[in-house]
């Protein structure tokens, strides 16, 4: 696996979180889109509007420099698309019903505010909202779940490594807490009904496990919610989405 992305792949089975082909681009705005931006800016004449073939030659300021073109792929696209039924490794995944799912936790391209570097997965714990940071001031964000008071975890560390469709061992503390999970306290397989979802990205902090997960979730519902042990967890169809983007050795924040 190499360091950090460069372009976008699939995932193969196993460990290996590559990324290979070039990056598409935001197609280039049009003149019409253009002058409806400098209208949406205060640039337009006081007139009651521009003359038909006239132009407004007035120099300003207040128009920002255009950011360069988004740095990812299209996969990002309607919410009926990306939320759709899929089956994967042999798993069928169900449909999301995004509508009942708050439209700010669905999966979309923002503007960076984190002020990491490329690469850098930040997980903001109030906002229940996770960056994938991008070059160019973008960045890909997931709405997620996380832990509830007392099983929540921060600072900054790495993905060591990832797994697909995980088996999830629930820790001696929690077979406590759960008697009923002594039942997998020998590791429950990978599946749909799987705590840890359709992926894993296991965190560890100067080369010890952390303990704490970036996992898949078949309960889109939590999504926006403190209520796992820590974990952090996102929809199964936007974990596989993450999986595919990140490499060995990205780096985590956590705030």
């Amino acid at each position: 696996m190499r360091e950090l992305p460069q372009g976008l792949t699939s995932p193969r089975n196993g460990d290996a979180i590559e990324t290979d082909h070039p990056l598409s681009r935001r197609a280039i705005l049009s003149g019409a889109g253009a002058l409806a931006l400098l209208s949406a800016a205060g640039c337009s004449t006081s007139g009651g509007g521009m003359p038909a073939l006239e132009l407004d030659n007035t120099v300003t300021g207040s128009v920002p420099p255009m950011r360069p073109a988004i740095s990812v792929d299209k996969n990002i696209t309607s919410p009926d698309l990306m939320y759709a039924a899929l089956t994967d490794n042999g798993f069928n995944v169900p449909e999301v019903p995004y509508l009942k799912v708050k439209p700010e936790f669905r999966r979309q391209i923002v503007v960076d505010t984190t002020g990491e570097a490329p690469g850098t997965i930040v997980v903001h714990l109030k906002e229940r909202m996770l960056y994938l940071v991008q070059p160019g001031g973008d960045a890909i964000r997931y709405g997620v779940g996380i832990g509830k008071d007392g099983f929540r975890w921060s600072g900054r560390a790495n993905i060591q490594y990832g797994r697909e469709w995980p088996t999830w061992t629930p820790p001696p503390e929690m077979i406590q807490r759960k008697p009923e999970l002594v039942k997998w306290q020998g590791g429950q397989p990978g599946g749909i009904t799987n705590p840890l979802g359709a992926r894993a990205l296991y965190i560890y902090q100067d080369g010890k496990d952390t303990g704490y997960r970036i996992h898949g979730s078949p309960e889109w519902w939590s999504i926006g919610q403190a209520m796992s042990s820590g974990c952090v967890r996102l929809i199964n169809q936007d974990i596989i989405d993450l999986y595919s983007r990140v490499s060995k050795k990205n780096p985590v924040v956590v705030i």
